[in-house]
C-alpha cells in the first residue's frame, strides 16, 4: 500500500469492527472475528450488527477505490517490464521529477528554454575533436542549461536510478555522484553498488575524455575538469553497470561528478548518444549494433511520452531514409545533407555553399536533440523568413527567440515548410513550424538565425522539428530515417 493510501487509510472514519479488515492490491478481503455472546443478546443486537457489517463493508470497499486511485495517482508512469524500448519524457512532463516552472504556459515555457539555444549552437560550432584541457565539455552546452528531454535509467548494483538528459551529440555519460560539491538532488551512490570500480590514467578510455588532469607518469585516477557558461564541475572516469529497460550494460565508462560551481549542471546527469568511441552506441558494442531511434513528444504532451528504442530490432520496417555523413573533426555529430528548403510551392533561394557539408570547416547541417527551434545560417534564415512572411502577408512582431510573429486570424494563410535532404523530404507539419504565445492571439515561425555571435556555418535541426516524427540513426549502414509517428 503506498504511502499516500495509508494517510487515507487514518482519515476514514472506520469504526472498530472494520479495524481488523485487510487489504490487497487487488482484491478486498475481509477478516472475521469470533465473538463471545452472551445469553443476553437480543435480535436488535444481532440487527444492529448486521447493520453496522453493512456499513462497514461499504466503507472498506469505497477505502479499496480511493486506495487503488491514489496508487495510481502516485505512480502516473509506472516501469512495462515486458517493454523493450525506454521511456523519453520531456523536461517539465508529468513523468518527469523535475518541477515545472509556475506559472508559464507552455509556449513562455518553451521561449525560456529556446533562449538558452545559442549557447547550445556556440558549443557545437566550436566542438572540435581533440582533446584539449577545457576546450569543450563533457556534456553538451544546452544540457548543461536545460535538458529539454530525459529518460529512466539505472546505475549500480542494485540499480539506483536516475533520470538522465538525452543527447545526441555528446559522447561520454555523467552523473553526481555522493558527496559532490555544490550538486543538488538525487546522486549516485559507489559504495552502495557492487559492481562499481574506478578507472585509472593507464586505461584506454581515460584517453578518450576532454580536460584530462592525468600526471605524466599516467597514473592515478582518471580525473578531468570542464567548464561551460558560468558552470565548472570536476569529475573522475568510472565504470558501473548501465541498465536500459531490460538491457545490461556491463563495465559502462562514465563520469562520476564530484563538484561543481555553479548552476547549469542537469540535475541527474546525461546519457551520450553521440558517435564517439565513450557513447552508448560504442560502448553497448553488439547489443545494440550501432542502431537506435527516438520519438520526442510535442512539449504540450505534459500526460505523455515518447520513446528510445535501442537497437535494430523493433525498429520501422518501411522508412525513408537520407545518408549519414561523418565529420572526422566533429566525430560525435549527425551530419546529414541538407539540399534546400520550400516555403509553400517556392523552393527558397540562396547560395548552395550555406548548406554544403564541408568537414574542414564544420559547415553542413547536424541533427540534434538538444537545440530547441532550427537555426539555419543566417543568409539561409533570411531567405527563408522573407519567403514565410512574403505568403502570409500583414504585419509582423517579435516575440523572444521569434522574429516572425503574426496575428493568429492569419494562420491559415501560414505556409508548409519542407526541409530537402537527399533521397527525403520532410514536409513539416503545423505544429512544428509554428509556435503560439501564451495568450493565443499570436502564431510565431518556430525557427531562427544561428546566434549573431557565433561565427557559425552550422545548421541544426532542432528538437522541436523533430517532434512526433519517428527519428533512426544507423551509424553501421550511415543513414537516417525519418518516418511520422505520434509520439504517446
Amino acid at each position: 500500500m503506498s504511502s499516500s493510501s495509508s494517510r487515507i487509510y487514518k482519515n476514514l472514519p472506520i469504526t472498530e469492527p472494520c479495524m481488523h479488515t485487510s487489504l490487497s492490491s487487488s482484491y478486498l478481503r475481509i477478516q472475521t472475528q469470533t465473538h463471545t455472546l452472551s445469553t443476553e443478546s437480543s435480535q436488535h443486537d444481532s440487527a444492529e450488527s448486521t447493520t453496522m457489517g453493512l456499513k462497514c463493508a461499504a466503507t472498506l470497499i469505497l477505502f479499496s477505490i480511493i486506495s487503488v486511485t491514489s496508487s495510481i495517482a502516485n505512480d502516473p508512469c509506472p516501469s512495462k517490464p515486458d517493454d523493450a524500448s525506454l521511456t523519453v519524457i520531456p523536461i517539465f512532463g508529468k513523468c518527469s521529477p523535475f518541477d515545472p516552472p509556475k506559472p508559464d504556459s507552455w509556449a513562455q515555457t518553451v521561449i525560456n528554454m529556446a533562449s538558452k539555444d545559442p549557447a547550445r549552437v556556440k558549443y557545437l560550432s566550436t566542438l572540435v575533436g581533440q582533446k584539449s584541457a577545457v576546450s569543450a565539455p563533457i556534456a553538451s552546452g544546452q544540457a548543461f542549461n536545460i535538458g529539454n528531454y530525459v529518460v529512466r535509467v539505472k546505475i549500480g548494483t542494485p540499480g539506483q536510478l536516475m533520470f538522465m538528459v538525452l543527447d545526441t551529440s555528446t559522447d561520454e555519460a555523467f552523473v553526481p555522484c555522493s558527496g559532490c560539491v555544490g550538486c543538488s538532488g538525487t546522486a549516485f551512490s559507489p559504495k552502495d553498488s557492487t559492481s562499481y570500480g574506478p578507472l585509472d590514467c593507464s586505461v584506454p578510455q581515460c584517453g578518450q575524455v576532454r580536460g584530462l588532469q592525468c600526471p605524466s607518469t599516467g597514473s592515478g585516477a582518471c580525473a578531468f575538469n570542464q567548464s561551460y557558461a558560468g558552470s565548472t564541475f570536476s569529475a573522475t572516469l568510472v565504470q558501473d553497470s548501465l541498465r536500459l529497460a531490460d538491457d545490461v550494460v556491463p563495465s559502462y565508462s562514465f563520469g562520476c561528478v564530484n563538484a561543481i560551481s555553479g548552476e547549469s549542471i542537469p540535475a541527474q546527469g546525461l546519457l551520450g548518444l553521440g558517435r564517439g568511441p565513450l557513447s552508448l552506441l560504442s560502448q553497448s558494442g553488439a547489443l545494440y549494433s550501432g542502431v537506435f531511434s527516438y520519438c520526442l513528444p510535442s512539449f504540450k504532451s505534459y500526460y505523455f511520452s515518447g520513446s528510445l528504442k535501442l537497437g535494430p530490432v523493433g525498429q520501422p520496417k518501411s522508412i525513408r531514409t537520407t545518408p549519414l555523413l561523418r565529420n572526422p573533426h566533429r566525430p560525435s555529430l549527425y551530419y546529414v545533407n541538407l539540399t534546400g528548403i520550400s516555403v509553400g510551392k517556392v523552393l527558397v533561394p540562396f547560395s548552395s555553399e550555406y548548406l554544403s557539408f564541408n568537414p574542414s570547416t564544420g559547415s553542413g547541417t547536424i541533427i540534434d536533440s538538444g537545440t530547441v527551434i532550427t537555426r539555419f545560417v543566417e543568409p539561409v534564415y533570411n531567405a527563408v523568413r522573407d519567403e514565410f512572411r512574403k505568403q502570409v502577408g500583414g504585419t509582423f512582431s517579435s516575440l523572444g527567440a521569434f522574429d516572425t510573429c503574426f496575428v493568429k486570424t492569419y494562420e491559415n494563410l501560414a505556409p508548409t515548410v519542407t526541409l530537402h535532404f537527399t533521397g527525403l523530404d520532410l514536409k513539416l507539419p503545423m505544429e512544428n513550424s509554428l509556435i503560439h504565445s501564451s495568450a493565443g492571439s499570436l502564431a510565431c515561425l518556430a525557427m531562427a538565425a544561428a546566434p549573431s555571435n557565433v561565427n557559425s556555418v552550422l545548421n541544426v535541426i532542432a528538437n522541436l522539428q523533430q517532434q512526433n516524427l519517428r527519428i533512426l540513426f544507423d551509424t553501421v549502414n550511415n543513414k537516417v530515417g525519418i518516418a511520422r509517428e505520434l509520439c504517446n
